[in-house]
C-alpha cells in the first residue's frame, strides 16, 4: 500500500525575467528533410544542454506517433537520456498521452525517473491520442474511446505518485516504486475547454498548447482560473502557456527561418504531411503561397520583438510561465534563437 503521508514536490528555481516569469522549452525531436531519427535525437540532446546552460526552467519532450517528422515517440525514454546529459534543468513530458497507457505503467516510469534524478522530473499529462485513430488503436489494442476514463486514470496516476485524492483506487493495492523519497510534479495539458476545468478543480498546474495556433488560449486560461481550487499540490493557480517563437538578428531573417515550420503547419491543416524543408526549399514549394498567407500567432522577429510579443502574451493570459517551441530546419538556428531570446529576456 502506498504511504499517504505528504511527499516532497518541487518548484522551478531557474532564471526569470525582471517581472518574474520563467521561460521553458518544448521539443519534438523534429526530423528535418534528409536527416535521421538519430540525428534528431542528438539535436534534441544538444538543444537541452544549451537550454540548461542558459538558465531555462524546464525542457519538455512530446509524445507523437507514426509521424514522419517527429522522433519523440516515448517521452520517458527520451527524458532519461536528456536528464543524464544535463545538470539542473527540469526534464518533463509535454506530454504523456494518458489514454495510450496504463496508469500504473506511467506512474512506474516517472517514479523511476524521479528516483534517478530527484527534483528534476515533471509529468505533463494529456488526453489526446498524439496520433491518428488507427495508430491510437494499435497502441491501445482497442477500438473503444477511452477519453471518458481520463479523469479516473489521472487520479490514479496522481495517487500512485503521492497525491491521493480518492478513497479507493490503484494506490490501495499497488506501489509505483518501493520507497519513494520524492515524486514528480503533475501538470495537465490541454488545447480545449475540458482540461483547464479539470486542472482547476484538482488544483494542479495547467499547460495550454498555444503553439498549436488553434485559438481558445484566453478562454482556456480563464476557465482554469475560474475553477481553481487550492489543493495539496498548489495554493494558487499556475498556468504555463506555450508559444512558437523564432528570434534572429533581423526580422526578415527570422521570418525566413520560420518558412519550414509555416509550410509544415499549413500542410497539417490541409491534410498534407510535408517534410521539414530548408528555408530556401520551403519558399520554392508549390504550397508556399497559401502557407505564407496563413494567419499565425507565432512570435517571430528580433530578440526585442520576441520579448515584446512574449510580454504581451503574459499580460493577456496572466501566465505564470512561458514554454517556447522553436521549430527551425537546423539545430544551429534553434540554438541561436534560444541564445538571443535568453539574452533579451533574462535581464
Amino acid at each position: 500500500m502506498v504511504d499517504t503521508a505528504p511527499v516532497e514536490h518541487h518548484a522551478s528555481s531557474r532564471r526569470a525575467s525582471a517581472d518574474g516569469i520563467p521561460l521553458s522549452v518544448l521539443d519534438l525531436a523534429m526530423v528535418a528533410n534528409g536527416s535521421t531519427s538519430a540525428d534528431a535525437l542528438a539535436d534534441t540532446t544538444a538543444f537541452a544542454k544549451k537550454a540548461d546552460s542558459l538558465g531555462f526552467s524546464r525542457f519538455w519532450v512530446a509524445e507523437h506517433h507514426n509521424m514522419a517528422t517527429v522522433a519523440s515517440t516515448t517521452p520517458s525514454v527520451l527524458m532519461a537520456h536528456v536528464a543524464s546529459q544535463t545538470q539542473q534543468i527540469k526534464v518533463g513530458s509535454g506530454g504523456v498521452m494518458l489514454p495510450n497507457h496504463a496508469p500504473l505503467a506511467v506512474a512506474e516510469q516517472f517514479a523511476l525517473l524521479e528516483a534517478l534524478y530527484p527534483g528534476r522530473i515533471d509529468l505533463g499529462v494529456g488526453r489526446a491520442p498524439g496520433s491518428d485513430r488507427a495508430t491510437a488503436v494499435a497502441l491501445r489494442r482497442t477500438t473503444e474511446d477511452l477519453s471518458e476514463e481520463f479523469p479516473r486514470n489521472l487520479l490514479d496516476v496522481m495517487a500512485l505518485l503521492g497525491d491521493v485524492r480518492t478513497e479507493e483506487g490503484l494506490w490501495r493495492h499497488f506501489n509505483a516504486t518501493p520507497e519513494a523519497s520524492s515524486y514528480p510534479d503533475v501538470f495537465l495539458l490541454g488545447s480545449s475547454a475540458f482540461s483547464p476545468q479539470l486542472a482547476g478543480m484538482l488544483g494542479i498546474p495547467f499547460v495550454f498548447a498555444n503553439h498549436f495556433d488553434m485559438g481558445g488560449t484566453l478562454q482556456a486560461v480563464e476557465i482554469y482560473h475560474d475553477h481553481f481550487t487550492p489543493s495539496p499540490a498548489l495554493d494558487e493557480p499556475y498556468a504555463i502557456v506555450s508559444a512558437a517563437t523564432i528570434a534572429a538578428p533581423t526580422t526578415d531573417e527570422a521570418e525566413f527561418l520560420s518558412s519550414p515550420s509555416r509550410l509544415r503547419k499549413f500542410g497539417m491543416r490541409t491534410g498534407q504531411l510535408l517534410p521539414l524543408l530548408p528555408p530556401e526549399e520551403a519558399r520554392e514549394h508549390a504550397l508556399w503561397g497559401p502557407a505564407s498567407e496563413m494567419p499565425s500567432n507565432a512570435i517571430i522577429g528580433t530578440p526585442a520583438e520576441v520579448v515584446e510579443g512574449l510580454e504581451h502574451l503574459v499580460e493577456a493570459t496572466e501566465a505564470s510561465e512561458l514554454m517556447l517551441y522553436i521549430a527551425t530546419h537546423s539545430l544551429a538556428e534553434r540554438l541561436r534563437s534560444l541564445e538571443l531570446t535568453a539574452e533579451a529576456w533574462f535581464v
